[in-house]
């Protein structure tokens, strides 16, 4: 291969390149869903306008004026008045509150040991509350699948029912939601407590002996 089709190659390859790289980048960053607000709505925290991008594993919260409507391919969801939920792609994962889900690509719920899904891949309507982990299911169009530790039963069109949380993730949703409260008051209220007032002045005393046994002068003149 002469030293100009060399050349040639590398320059067209190059260019094959700046285009295929930055499409493939694209590609990576695009969203999983887009997120429209009605009234005040969340995303990790942060309030948004009017809509956002939605990616998988961002956390969505509405207060009790608010709604959201996420859009994604072959689902839309409604996110009720006062909910929190985690969007994990084709999973919600419920933490309170309430979502109805039209779907045609089999997205399923999450609500602590609960979950909800549709039983076959066509479109299928649901909705799903959790309230104090009591979880009602109301299946509007479409023949449902629920799992819990009792195990998997179907729920039929146009039927709903109501299934006990599981104890542990109850109590891992107490704690979530105590960790960033507590967590402060928590050391204020152990350094105020009875052992560690005595743990410190152990401490304290334990230096102070220290200090004393060490001293190059002795506590009282020597006698002669």
């Amino acid at each position: 291969m002469s030293a100009m089709m060399k050349s040639s190659f590398f320059r067209i390859l190059s260019c094959m390149m700046v285009m295929i790289l930055p499409a493939a980048l694209l590609a990576a960053d695009q969203p999983a869903a887009m997120l429209y607000s009605h009234g005040t709505a969340l995303i990790n925290g942060n309030s948004i306008a009017r809509s956002s991008a939605l990616f998988s594993g961002d956390l969505v919260q509405t207060n009790a004026d608010s709604v959201g409507n996420i859009n994604a391919t072959g689902s839309s969801v409604l996110v009720l008045n006062d909910s929190l939920i985690q969007y994990e792609g084709s999973t919600l994962k419920l933490e309170h509150g309430g979502v109805t889900i039209s779907t045609s690509k089999l997205m399923a719920t999450r609500a602590g040991g609960v979950t909800v899904s549709p039983a076959a891949g066509v479109w299928t309507e649901f909705e799903v509350r959790d309230v104090d982990g009591r979880v009602q299911i109301a299946a509007r169009k479409g023949d449902l699948t629920i799992s819990d530790n009792t195990g998997t039963t179907t729920l039929a069109q146009g039927e709903q029912t109501t299934r006990d949380d599981s104890q542990s993730q109850k109590e891992e949703k107490k704690k979530n939601r105590r960790v960033a409260a507590a967590a402060i008051p928590a050391w204020g209220g152990a350094l105020d407590s009875p052992w560690a007032v005595g743990i410190g002045a152990g401490l304290i005393g334990t230096g102070v002996v220290w200090v004393l046994v060490k001293s190059d002068d002795p506590v009282s003149p020597a006698i002669p």
